[in-house]
């Protein structure tokens, strides 16, 4: 890769693939349509004009509340092309959040998708000073605000200023003024601790991780992306948009999170970039739908999954062993086969990130013969900072670092990482730069972890969430709220026992299995929620945590729990939009519930 920035990558792709190809597709009325690199850069091209003439210019932050759509990426990359810097944020942020995040990085207009995201932009409009124009990708919306304007209105404004020619020669002109150290993007992040604090990411920061991903990964023009993570995620935006991009894939939108399923089968894609949840309710659901079959089909599954299991693992070795390849065969014939044809048939592989992936989840797809390559990193690492190979991978692991990139084990135990995609530092916060990279430039991730005789990357826990119990026992919570979390009653399970006397656990179950288990009892119940007080539902909850947690020090083992009415969810707080647990924001919400369960008995 020869290309130093985001829109000169642009340029070279446009100019290699013209019109040969798509490079997005998204639905429209209903289908799925494509959009080739040329007519792609003609609506990048004009946007940027309309831009220019509404006085932006390089260096200024643009911002971006947009769900996944073409628009979002037109936006993208006519503002980068002029030098600019995009400023993405979640769509699900409240008014008062955005006013944070706009009025701290000093914006000069807004992007935004609809009516709804508007709406929250002209209540904060008067608080952000430098904020001069809005603009709406919906062509229909409520609003006769003179800074208020289509996108559709500035890219026809920017057909009309200059010719096709010129408009080539100013946006050439302007990328050529661009420097790999420029920023790129401000990503917030999160803010679960505070408020959220700006990541400045250059060109090189963004580029170093697209090179890095592609000597690992082997993608061609002939691969199709699903795309259903936010693209102003830093994961989603190097892995799933530019690193594809940049090699000619093709990638589809889907059109939500609840969607995937069909959109799936429509798209019939290759790879998909997907957080570990996505993975253990696919794998959860397969189970459930297999609970359904005859004992004989039942028996044919596990047999074949325990098959597939020993496979890869003598592949992984190097042992070929004739029978049991003759073994996997029929296993796939018989299950594998339809299990892989419910995903289109084409998928190969998944790239997993955002957060730890169960190892049962990971050894059942190896198992039916579609890779999972599990990766870490951070926003402030651009944001892969290790990944699994291939041909190399250990489960329980987040693989080897990049090229390029070094990382080392502190002496707490704390991974310290180093190359070209860390960081430039925190926007306006020269304090928490220096607290998060030291002199020598290392980042702190602040996550706790080790390296494997193989060389790979092992993540134990993160370091602010270790428990220290009373008795000075610590207790990383992650790999036992996993292990819990494979109870088919469970789906979400936050350990609690910092300075406490043992441990005890909050857990969200899994409503469609108590229903099951309410029929199997002959429990009667008016509403679903009424379940979680029901006596023997608990118990056959209990005895099921016990049997998972058997091998477990008794000071790891949850010694009481509560189930909770609802699940958790992005809209209630207690979720980022990755999926991720705010566990502080569980135990806020819920401390009542935790007092009670270390009432004396």
């Amino acid at each position: 890769m020869t290309c130093t920035t985001i829109p000169g990558l642009f340029l070279n792709l446009c100019e290699k693939w013209g019109d040969s190809i798509n490079a997005f597709m998204y639905k429209k009325d209903g289908q799925y349509v494509g959009i080739s690199h040329l007519q792609l850069k003609e609506k990048v091209d004009c946007f940027a004009i309309g831009l220019l003439e509404l006085g932006i210019r390089s260096g200024d932050r643009i911002g971006i509340v947009a769900e996944n759509r073409i628009e979002w990426v037109i936006a993208d990359l006519a503002i980068t092309s002029l030098g600019a810097i995009d400023v993405p944020v979640f769509p699900t942020l409240a008014a008062k959040q955005l006013e944070f995040v706009y009025s701290d990085c000093e914006v000069t207009a807004i992007v935004v998708s609809n009516n709804y995201q508007l709406n929250k932009i002209t209540e904060i409009a008067n608080n952000v000073p430098t904020l001069r124009h809005i603009i709406v990708m919906n062509d229909e919306f409520d609003s006769k605000l003179l800074t208020v304007k289509s996108m559709k209105s500035v890219i026809e404004r920017g057909s009309q200023l200059k010719a096709p020619t010129e408009r080539k020669q100013i946006i050439e002109d302007s990328v050529k003024n661009i420097n790999e150290n420029d920023l790129l993007t401000l990503i917030y992040t999160s803010g679960t601790t505070g408020n959220p604090k700006g990541v400045m990411l250059t060109h090189k920061n963004i580029l170093s991780n697209v090179k890095g991903a592609l000597e690992i990964i082997h993608f061609t023009e002939k691969d199709l992306f699903l795309s259903y993570l936010p693209l102003c995620h830093s994961y989603e935006r190097t892995t799933g948009y530019y690193t594809a991009f940049s090699t000619g894939a093709t990638i589809a939108f889907a059109e939500s999170i609840e969607t995937i399923s069909t959109n799936i089968m429509e798209l019939r894609p290759s790879i998909i970039t997907t957080v570990p949840r996505l993975l253990e309710m696919m794998k959860k659901r397969i189970y459930s739908n297999i609970e359904k079959e005859s004992p004989t089909k039942q028996k044919i599954f596990h047999w074949a999954v325990r098959t597939g299991i020993r496979y890869w693992q003598t592949n992984s070795e190097g042992h070929k062993v004739p029978l049991l390849k003759t073994k996997y065969n029929l296993a796939h014939k018989l299950v594998f086969s339809k299990i892989i044809g419910r995903t289109g048939g084409r998928l190969r592989m998944f790239v997993s990130g955002g957060a730890p992936l169960p190892v049962d989840v990971l050894e059942f797809f190896l198992a039916i013969g579609i890779v999972v390559l599990e990766g870490y990193g951070l926003t402030e690492s651009s944001p892969i900072i290790s990944v699994n190979y291939p041909d190399k991978i250990e489960i329980g692991t987040v693989g080897m670092p990049m090229n390029e990139i070094e990382i080392k084990i502190a002496e707490d135990g704390e991974i310290l990482a180093r190359g070209p995609n860390i960081m430039k530092g925190y926007w306006n916060d020269r304090h928490a730069t220096e607290e998060a990279i030291d002199e020598n430039g290392w980042l702190y991730t602040g996550d706790i972890g080790l390296i494997t005789e193989k060389g790979n990357l092992k993540i134990t826990d993160r370091k602010k969430n270790i428990i220290v119990n009373r008795g000075g026992k610590n207790i990383a919570p992650q790999p036992i709220e996993n292990l819990i979390q494979q109870s088919p009653y469970i789906e979400h399970c936050v350990l609690v026992g910092d300075k406490r006397d043992y441990v005890t656990a909050l857990i969200t179950p899994d409503f469609d299995e108590l229903k099951k288990l309410a029929d199997t009892f002959g429990i009667e119940y008016k509403i679903l929620s009424e379940l979680i007080y029901d006596p023997k539902i608990i118990r056959t909850i209990k005895n099921d945590i016990d049997r998972l947690q058997k091998d477990h020090a008794k000071y790891e083992r949850i010694r009481k729990f509560s189930l909770i009415s609802e699940p958790f969810s992005i809209e209630n707080g207690e979720l980022t939009p990755k999926l991720s647990i705010k566990r502080h924001v569980v135990e806020r919400k819920f401390h009542y519930l935790i007092e009670e369960m270390y009432k004396i008995d």
